[in-house]
C-alpha cells in the first residue's frame, strides 16, 4: 500500500499568543510539536504498511522548521518526508492549504490511501483533510476510530455523537482519524539518528501544477476579522459548613437571595 500522511507543526498549546495587530499566531520564539491527532493518523499508517506492506510518505505545509515535525514521524517509522514551503503560501486559510496539498499528492503519483488527523490543535477546524478528498475526488471518512484492509476494500468504524457506524469503501479514500484509535509509538534511537541522517525535498509552487490564483492569502476566501481574549470569570464562592446538609442550606438560601431560584 502507498500512503501519505498529512501533518502540522503547531504550537505548544500550552505557549499560544496572538498578535493583536496581525490577529495571527505568534509562532516566533514559541515551541511548537507535532499536532496530537497526526501522530495518531501517522501511527495508524504504520500499522497497516506493517500489517499490509507498502510505503508511509508524510507531508506538510509550512515553514522550513516544520521539518523538524517531520523528522519525528520519521523516527517513528515513516519512510519518506516531504515539505511543501513557499512564501506564495502564506496567509492560507484551509481551502488554499488543502489545494496546496493536494496539488502535491497528485504529483506523487498513484496513492492508496490519505490519513489525516481529525483536526489541527491550533485552529480546530477539522475542514483540511476532507477537503483534499475534494481536490482530488476521493472517497472520504471522518472520525475514524479503527481500519481494517482486505484486498482493495477499506472497512472502518466511525464515531458520532450516538455510536458507531461501519463503512466499507474502495481504495483510494482518504481517512481522517480519532484520538482513540491508536496509541502513538514513541521514536526509537535508530529511528531518530536515522532521520536526522535523511534529506528532506522541499517543494515549492514552482515545482508543482498550481494556479497562483488559489494559494495562500490570494486564495483564501476566509480570513480573520478579528481575535480577543475573553475576561477572565470572577472565582465563586466556597461555601464553609459543619455537614453536607449545612452546606447545601447556605447554598439554597444564596441562590435564592440572588433570585436564581
Amino acid at each position: 500500500m502507498k500512503i501519505v500522511v498529512c501533518v502540522k507543526q503547531v504550537p505548544d498549546t500550552t505557549e499560544v499568543k496572538i498578535d493583536p495587530v496581525t490577529n495571527t499566531l505568534i509562532r516566533q520564539g514559541v515551541p511548537s510539536i507535532v499536532n496530537p491527532f497526526d501522530k495518531n493518523a501517522v501511527e495508524a499508517a504504520l500499522q497497516l504498511k506493517e500489517k499490509h506492506g507498502g510505503k508511509v510518505t508524510v507531508i506538510t505545509m509550512g515553514p522550513p522548521q516544520a521539518k523538524a515535525a517531520l523528522k519525528e514521524c520519521l523516527a517513528m517509522g515513516a519512510d519518506e518526508a516531504l515539505l511543501i514551503s513557499d512564501r506564495a503560501f502564506g496567509g492560507a486559510d484551509t481551502l488554499a492549504t488543502s489545494y496546496t496539498l493536494a496539488c502535491a499528492i497528485k504529483k506523487l503519483g498513484h496513492i492508496d490511501m490519505i490519513i489525516c488527523g481529525k483536526q489541527a490543535i491550533d485552529g480546530d477546524t477539522a475542514q483540511v483533510g476532507p477537503e483534499i478528498a475534494e481536490h482530488l475526488g476521493l472517497t472520504q471518512v471522518t472520525c475514524v476510530s479503527k481500519i481494517e484492509v482486505e484486498g482493495s476494500t477499506v472497512k472502518v468504524e466511525r464515531e458520532h455523537e450516538e455510536g458507531y457506524e461501519i463503512i466499507a469503501t474502495k481504495i483510494p479514500v482518504l481517512l481522517t482519524v480519532l484520538k482513540s484509535i491508536n496509541e502513538p509509538r514513541l521514536p526509537t534511537v535508530k529511528g531518530t539518528m536515522k532521520a536526522n541522517r535523511k534529506e528532506i525535498p522541499t517543494w515549492t509552487a514552482g515545482d508543482m501544477d498550481v494556479n497562483p490564483e488559489q494559494l495562500g492569502l490570494k486564495g483564501s476566501p476566509t480570513q480573520v476579522r478579528r481575535i480577543f481574549t475573553p475576561q477572565q470569570r470572577v472565582q465563586g464562592e466556597l461555601i464553609q459548613a459543619g455537614s453536607a446538609r449545612e452546606a447545601a442550606a447556605k447554598l439554597a438560601g444564596k441562590l435564592l437571595a440572588a433570585k436564581i431560584v
